[in-house]
């Protein structure tokens, strides 16, 4: 496994662990401790990525669809790269737990998985949460476990 870790805890816990052939993903929020940014909306994603996802440009619409939409781009290109890192790719993840603080954002994360998953989504749960750490900024938090042989 690479040193690069890019699902980075926010506290003193491991962002993922290796047990055998499975690697286990710590909840990951759209949060970059490095940079101290909480991602909020479509300019804190690279542009190209704000206008795939569906940035209208109309003030009120992506207000209310950007900040999910960023955040679950965010959270899972960060489990692309971690397993990446590891030596895997996304459809080596097989499972996938969900948190959200409204299931009513869970159709927009849907249309964001969809990119990250074209062949076979992973087995699913989605629960709904009253609120994440560090801040009510935070809309989805997702833990990801894979397969990945050892060589």
């Amino acid at each position: 496994m690479s040193n690069e870790v890019f699902a980075q805890p926010l506290a003193r816990y491991a962002a993922f662990k290796r047990v055998g052939d499975f690697v286990f993903l710590s909840g990951v929020i759209a949060v970059s401790p490095q940079q101290g940014l909480i991602v909020k909306g479509f300019n804190d994603v690279p542009e190209d990525v704000a206008d795939a996802l569906g940035r209208t440009g109309e003030f009120s619409t992506d207000m209310k669809q950007g900040p999910i939409l960023a955040q679950s781009w965010y959270v899972l290109d960060s489990i692309r790269r971690t397993i990446e890192s590891a030596g895997g790719q996304m459809s080596d993840v097989f499972k996938l737990v969900q948190y959200f603080r409204d299931l009513n954002h869970f159709p927009y994360y849907s249309r964001v998985r969809k990119q990250f998953f074209t062949d076979e989504s992973p087995v699913s749960t989605v629960v709904e949460v009253s609120a994440m750490l560090p801040s009510l900024d935070i809309l989805i938090e997702v833990e990801a476990t894979a397969y990945l042989p050892q060589r």
